[in-house]
């Protein structure tokens, strides 16, 4: 998705932050730990399992939910920075890989250290749970000696990356006209055609509040819930403005403390708002997942 500058004042661009959580938030600008697996560098990919971790995904553009998966699995390859390479192999081009490899069904996800294959997992999941088997794959390398750093490469993966994707044209374009509502609905019909498009998801989610926050003024919103700090309304209205002045963290804050003490329609309604934030923020972000833990400790 294109990145629209919105520069309402005492606002921070929100356009930054939702492109900041799908690049990881950490790596460099021209460095990359993605590349596209063809039949000739195979081999030498997985020489350097020998150093470091490195990630097969077998992938086709027509399997569904695989953009949702290759953007994700790119995301935490990039924030990783070296802690593991991600090679990209599309079957239907190199078929000779997937039959190498026994791959009857894509997508799927292979680790490889020091040479040998190790399954991950078949199909599309949550980031949250794709980077549990990530996790346990770098926990599996420290333990046989693999703790080398990759190195960035360069290739067709990266550069992909770079361009702007057509889908989210007529959702940009609402967006920089600030026709908040037909970008949710040009963001809703992309999650119709595929539930799992976590970009699309965190465009609505953007625009959602971009919609909320339009007009307000901040100090009296913040002032209304410091006076009323168990009415929904004032809660939720500050936590947007907080994620608007680029102090999120103090919106997770506000919404999880409101979610400890209340119970019934107001605390899922809290809950709920409070969803859409991390999508706005970025699944990635370390006060997203800092938050989320919060949160689960607030709900039980």
């Amino acid at each position: 998705m294109t990145s629209p500058s919105f520069n309402r004042p005492g606002a921070v661009d929100l356009s930054n932050l939702a492109q900041a959580s799908r690049q990881g938030g950490q790596a460099p600008a021209g460095r990359s730990w993605v590349l596209d697996v063809t039949v000739q560098t195979f081999n030498d990919l997985v020489a350097r399992s020998q150093q470091h971790p490195v990630v097969l995904e077998i992938t086709s553009p027509r399997a569904q939910g695989a953009a949702a998966l290759s953007r994700d699995l790119a995301d935490l390859a990039q924030a990783a920075q070296g802690k593991f390479l991600l090679g990209r192999v599309d079957v239907d081009v190199e078929t000779q890989i997937a039959q190498a490899l026994g791959v009857q069904q894509v997508p799927v996800v292979i680790g490889v250290l020091m040479g040998q294959p190790v399954p991950l997992f078949q199909g599309v999941l949550p980031r949250e749970q794709i980077q549990a088997y990530l996790d346990q794959l770098l926990q599996a390398a420290v333990a046989n000696g693999v703790v080398g750093t990759a190195e960035p490469v360069q290739g067709a993966a990266e550069s992909a990356a770079d361009e702007p994707d057509p889908r989210f044209a007529a959702a940009d374009e609402a967006l920089e006209r600030g026709d908040y509502a037909a970008a949710e609905a040009e963001f809703d019909k992309l999650l119709a055609a595929d539930p799992r498009d976590a970009e699309a998801a965190a465009g609505k989610a953007q625009a959602g509040l971009l919609a909320r926050t339009a007009g307000v003024d901040p100090q009296a919103v913040l002032a209304a819930a410091e006076a009323a700090p168990q009415d929904l309304a004032a809660v939720t209205a500050a936590a947007d403005v907080e994620v608007v002045l680029g102090t999120p963290e103090r919106a997770f804050e506000r919404l999880i403390g409101f979610i400890r003490v209340s119970a019934g329609d107001d605390r899922e309604e809290a809950r709920k708002r409070l969803l859409a934030l991390f999508e706005t923020v970025g699944g990635n972000d370390p006060r997203v997942l800092k938050a989320r833990r919060a949160l689960t400790t607030a709900l039980f």
